[in-house]
């Protein structure tokens, strides 16, 4: 988004979009939305995977990862392992479990 400022050494996911005027202190994962001031997840990026081809089943197991790891009110690490056990096989969720593995800043939440 324009005017967002992300601080140095935050990791910005692929398919991520960000509101105008964010200010990005921690990594956004993978496929979000985040807007603020300091930046807060806002669900999935629909369209902007939509527009890269990606399928209604792709987006709604994404949604299902995003609801794991952001309504369930788990800590990180327990919200990783669900994430890993139900929706592991898809190749999309294992880079979204990747990155929040190696993230160093820690992640939006």
């Amino acid at each position: 988004g324009g005017f967002t400022l992300v601080h140095q050494f935050c990791r910005v996911g692929a398919h991520s979009i960000t509101g105008i005027g964010s200010v990005c202190l921690q990594d956004i994962p993978p496929f979000l939305v985040a807007a603020g001031n300091t930046a807060r997840p806002h669900g999935i990026n629909t369209k902007g995977l939509r527009r890269r081809d990606f399928s209604d089943d792709q987006i709604a197991e994404l949604r299902r990862v995003y609801r794991v790891l952001y309504r369930s009110q788990l800590d990180l690490r327990t919200a990783i392992e669900r994430i890993e056990v139900d929706h592991g096989g898809d190749p999309r969720v294992t880079e979204f479990v990747d990155f929040l593995k190696t993230s160093e800043r820690g992640i939006i939440r």
